[in-house]
C-alpha cells in the first residue's frame, strides 16, 4: 500500500486504465491510499480519455464510506460514477468509474459474457433509497474521516 503511492509520486507514466483494488480502509497506512491527495496523483497518471476503476466498500453495510469515496474523487476534479454488484464472497459491493469526462454506457457488449448484459448493466448504476447518496467529507491525509467511518460502520456489522 506504501509502495503505491510512493510509484504514482516517482512516476510519469499515463495510463488508459487504472483498476484499483486495494485492501479496505481499516488503518491509516491503507486509508491513505482513499485520500484527495491520492486521487490527485491518480488523476496525474490517467490519460485525457482514460478511466480509473476504483473497488471501494459495500454502499448496503458502510454506506456513509462508499460515498465519502466518491465525494473524495470527485473533490480532485474527476467524474465519479459510482456503481454496485453483488459479488457472492462479498456481497453488494461498490465501485467507482472515475475519468475527466462524464461516462457514458456501452450500446454494445462484447461476446460470449456469461452474466453482464445491456439489459442489466442500468440496474449496476442505480441506487436504491438504502443505498443512495448521503453527504459526505473529503478524505484527506491530514484528517482521513473515512477510517473510522469505515470501522464504525463496519463495527455494527461484526457485533450482531
Amino acid at each position: 500500500n506504501a509502495d503505491a503511492f510512493s510509484w504514482l509520486e516517482s512516476n510519469s507514466e499515463v495510463f488508459d486504465v487504472v483498476v484499483v483494488d486495494f485492501p479496505d480502509p481499516t488503518n491509516f497506512n491503507i486509508g491513505k491510499l482513499y485520500t484527495q491527495s491520492f486521487y490527485a496523483l491518480l488523476d496525474k497518471h490517467l490519460a485525457a480519455s482514460g478511466y480509473a476503476v476504483i473497488q471501494t466498500t459495500s454502499p448496503l453495510v458502510a454506506r456513509q464510506s462508499f460515498w465519502t469515496v466518491v465525494t473524495t474523487i470527485e473533490s480532485v476534479g474527476l467524474t465519479a460514477t459510482p456503481y454496485h454488484a453483488h459479488v457472492p464472497s462479498f456481497g453488494e459491493w461498490g465501485y467507482v468509474v472515475a475519468s475527466r469526462r462524464p461516462y457514458r454506457q456501452p450500446t454494445t457488449l462484447p461476446e460470449g459474457l456469461r452474466f453482464l448484459t445491456l439489459h442489466s448493466l442500468p440496474a449496476l448504476f442505480d441506487f436504491p433509497q438504502d443505498m443512495a447518496r448521503v453527504p459526505a467529507e473529503v478524505n484527506r491525509l491530514s484528517n482521513q474521516v473515512l477510517v473510522t467511518t469505515y470501522e464504525a460502520e463496519w463495527g455494527r456489522v461484526a457485533t450482531r
